[in-house]
This record gives C-alpha cells, sequence and structure tokens, in this order.
C-alpha cells in the first residue's frame, strides 16, 4: 500500500480536514490569512494530521472529533515550522521561499503564536480533559526538543545518545500525540492506547532519521530545500556523527571545524567522508529499525484496512525520497 493509497482509504476525512484548516485559519487580521494560508497550503505531506485519522479509525472510533484533532495536530506542527524557520534562519522548506524569508522573522513568529493558541481553543471543542493533557505536554516537550537542538548546534562532541533524545522531544513526540489520541477517541483500552503511542513514537523517529540522510542523499528538488542545509546550520545529524567517528583523523577534524564554524566550505570533504564511512547507510539502517519496531508495536490492534495503512505508513517513512 503506497502512500495514496493510504490517503484514499480516508479520503473523505483528508477533506474534512482541509475544510476545517482553512476555516479555523480565518482572522479579523489579513496578515495571519495570508501568511497562515502561505504555509499550510505549501505542500506538506501532512503525515502527521494523516496518523490521527487512521489511528482513530484502526481503534474503532466513529465519531467526528478525529477531524478536528487532525487540523489541531496540523497547527501545532506548523507553528513549529514557522519558528524552526527563524531560529534556523531558514529560506527554502518544501521548495518555496519560507514565510520569515517573504514576511520577515517577526510576522512568521507571531502568527506562529496565533498558530498555537487556535490549536488550543480547538481542543476545548472536544471537550476531553485527556485530550488536552496529552496535547499540552506534547507542546512542552516539542519546546524542550527545540531548546535541545539549539544546545547541540555547533557542538562536534553531540553523541548519537543526545542527538536521538532531540528527536524524540522534537519530532517523535508529535507523532507519538497523533497516533495515541486514535486510540484515546476509540475509548480502547490502556495497552492499546500505549501500544499506540509506542508506534507513533518509533514511526516519528524513522521518519526523521531518513529526514537527516536525505540532507546530504537527495537533491534540493526532492527535499524541497537545500541540500547540505543541517551542515550549513552547524547540526550535527547521525549522518556526521557517524562519519566523525568512523572517518580518517583529517575527515574527523574536517567535519568537526564544518560543525563548530557552520556553512558549507568543507561540503566536498564532509560528503566524501560520508560516503567512505557508509554514514547514509547506516542512518537508513538505524531508521529501519525504528520502522520495524512501529510495526510489532501494532500486534495487538484489531486487523482492518487501517491497521493496513499504518504498516504502509512505516514503510513510507523509510522508503522515501523526499
Amino acid at each position: 500500500m503506497d502512500i495514496e493509497d493510504i490517503r484514499v482509504l480516508v479520503r473523505d476525512d483528508i477533506s474534512a480536514v482541509n475544510a476545517l484548516i482553512l476555516k479555523r485559519l480565518q482572522s479579523d487580521i489579513a496578515l495571519i490569512n495570508e501568511l497562515g494560508r502561505y504555509i499550510i497550503n505549501s505542500g506538506g505531506k501532512r503525515l502527521r494530521p494523516l496518523l490521527v485519522l487512521l489511528s482513530a479509525r484502526a481503534c474503532g472510533y466513529q465519531g467526528q472529533h478525529h477531524t478536528e484533532l487532525a487540523a489541531v495536530i496540523e497547527f501545532i506542527h506548523t507553528a513549529t515550522l514557522l519558528h524552526d524557520d527563524v531560529v534556523d534562519a531558514s529560506d527554502l522548506r518544501r521548495g518555496n521561499e519560507t514565510a520569515n524569508a517573504i514576511w520577515g522573522n517577526e510576522a512568521a513568529v507571531l502568527v506562529g503564536d496565533f498558530l498555537y493558541s487556535r490549536a488550543f481553543e480547538m481542543m476545548v471543542g472536544v471537550d476531553s480533559m485527556k485530550v488536552m493533557g496529552i496535547l499540552s505536554t506534547t507542546t512542552n516537550i516539542i519546546a524542550e526538543g527545540e531548546v535541545l537542538q539549539l544546545l547541540n548546534c555547533h557542538d562536534p562532541d553531540t553523541s548519537e545518545d543526545r542527538y536521538r533524545e532531540v528527536i524524540r522531544y522534537k519530532t517523535a513526540k508529535l507523532f507519538e500525540a497523533s497516533s495515541r489520541l486514535g486510540a484515546v477517541l476509540g475509548n480502547r483500552s490502556a495497552a492499546i492506547e500505549q501500544a499506540m503511542a509506542r508506534y507513533g513514537m518509533h514511526l516519528g523517529t524513522a521518519f526523521q532519521l531518513i529526514d537527516d540522510a536525505l540532507d546530504y542523499g537527495a537533491s534540493n528538488q526532492d527535499i524541497g530545500k537545500n541540500v547540505g542545509d543541517d551542515l550549513a546550520e552547524g547540526k550535527p545529524t547521525l549522518p556526521l556523527i557517524h562519519a566523525m567517528k568512523h572517518g580518517t583523523p583529517e575527515q574527523s577534524k574536517v567535519i568537526r571545524k564544518a560543525i563548530e564554524n557552520g556553512g558549507l566550505e568543507h561540503i566536498d570533504t564532509v560528503m566524501d567522508a560520508i560516503e567512505s564511512t557508509q554514514a547514509i547507510a547506516y542512518t537508513a539502517q538505524s531508521a529501519q529499525h525504528e520502522a520495524d519496531l512501529a510495526i510489532e508495536a501494532l500486534a495487538e490492534i484489531p486487523a482492518s484496512p487501517y491497521k493496513e495503512a499504518l504498516y504502509g505508513l512505516a514503510e513510507f517513512s523509510v522508503n522515501r525520497s523526499y
């Protein structure tokens, strides 16, 4: 089952989510409408809201709150992207100019704040303290992950464990919440809820590992950003950590300097080190392990086309080229 087959399975739900996103983006402030529509319509994969829809259906939910929560998850994710691009001084995302490159940092940060607050406003409509608890904790942990990543930037001594901690906080936590919410809406047992949470956490980790591999192993046309952006920002991701550990002393020295200083002055030498140490293959293997753990977590979920789609998402997360 490929990603388009998965989307077809919940096509009506996706349409409802898209309509709700556009409706709840509306504001009396023109800039919010303009910037919000730009970032929402800029071609994202929308895997996190898709995960809410699939997990809810896989857990037998028959109501409508899953579309509301899928929109909430997308607003939270979009807010983090707006803030990320300001922190990273990024000028390209998903093949388009970033909002901060067009409207400036101030507007991007403030509209990100608007999306966060609108998301929490929408949560109230679901009328579930458990849902509120999950999402409020999730947004707090994501913020901690942003700070952890900032601390790791330009630090060539960042270990693989510290790197993975950032992934768990900054990326995997929202995937975890997205899949867990489906079990909560379906009123499933604590065991099923935790199984869905584990699925999302491992799926999100696999997804981020592949993202970090693609930063050095894909064209900017495929991934919608500049190749080597992580290096330019001094981010010690797994391909660099592995290459630094297993490369020659000279290669390790160059990578350390590149991380410390940022920029792409030594990109050719770094790419040679990544290739010679098979750092991309190592990162992809790590991602596959996480995807396998995600699939294992679904063992207790009843068989259904939606469960098969969750398997398909795990496969997509590691086999994609964008």
